[in-house]
């Protein structure tokens, strides 16, 4: 059985009213996820765990605005939101592109469970 060369899976969930897309696609060396109520891929983030760390369970994560407007709520979104993601995926990094009309915690942890059934890695 041969795999497509990118592997890529997406939903669409209403989440507290709004209606929320995700897609998920694998690359060799990165994750690329995009959360959107906008229906644009928004701002782009990068999410990198920490070389230096070598234990696993508590490694860290640098994450770095690469396109959009640099705010410390979208820092704090994307290490909730691409962590375990980062982490599933034996440490790679993860791209990801926000475009949120509600980051409360209770979207954010909606949104997990959104990105779990999307999961390519």
């Amino acid at each position: 059985m041969s795999y497509p060369l990118i592997r890529s899976k997406q939903t669409e969930k209403s989440i507290n009213g709004i209606s929320t897309q995700v897609v998920c696609t694998e690359f060799s060396n990165y994750i690329f996820i995009v959360l959107t109520q906008y229906g644009k891929i928004g701002t782009l983030v990068s999410v990198t765990p920490d070389s230096r760390s070598g234990d696993i369970s508590t490694s860290m994560f640098t994450t770095k605005v690469l396109l959009g407007k640099e705010e410390a709520l979208t820092h704090v979104c994307a290490k909730n939101l691409a962590t375990f993601v980062s982490q599933e995926a034996g440490n790679r990094p993860v791209l990801l592109g926000l475009a949120l009309k509600d980051s409360s915690i209770e979207a954010i942890k909606a949104m997990k469970d959104v990105i779990k059934s999307c999961q390519v890695w």
